[in-house]
């Protein structure tokens, strides 16, 4: 499966805006969402090839989140990157358990994400 099609999901609108320019310079359709509850919006208005989850958030995090995601039928083969300054070993290992694919930390290494993402696509 090749991915085109990112959800973004992170509180903070300096990380939207550096991660939507970055993905969207690298030829990928980027949407966004800023809270779990948009984030559920978006999917229903169409389906990703891959989600970028911040951790931190208000109301539902970013665990949770993936975690909901994750068990939805509808929506278990959506791959999720967990995309967050959470940066110690048990958050990674934790994110990962909820059904995250893979985990990066901020502030984000432009290489490191895309080489991520081409490796899921």
């Amino acid at each position: 499966m090749s991915i085109k099609n990112v959800l973004v999901v992170d509180d903070s609108k300096t990380e939207l805006m550096v991660l939507c320019d970055l993905l969207g310079k690298n030829g990928y359709t980027v949407r966004t969402a800023e809270n779990a509850e948009e984030a559920f919006r978006r999917l229903g208005e169409g389906k990703p090839d891959l989600i970028l989850m911040d951790v931190v958030m208000p109301g539902q995090n970013g665990f949770q989140l993936t975690r909901a995601i994750a068990r939805d039928p509808q929506y278990s083969s959506i791959p999720i990157i967990m995309c967050t300054s959470k940066n110690q070993e048990t958050d990674r290992v934790w994110g990962m358990r909820q059904g995250a694919r893979d985990y990066v930390t901020k502030p984000v290494n432009a290489e490191e994400l895309l080489s991520k993402i081409q490796a899921l696509g």
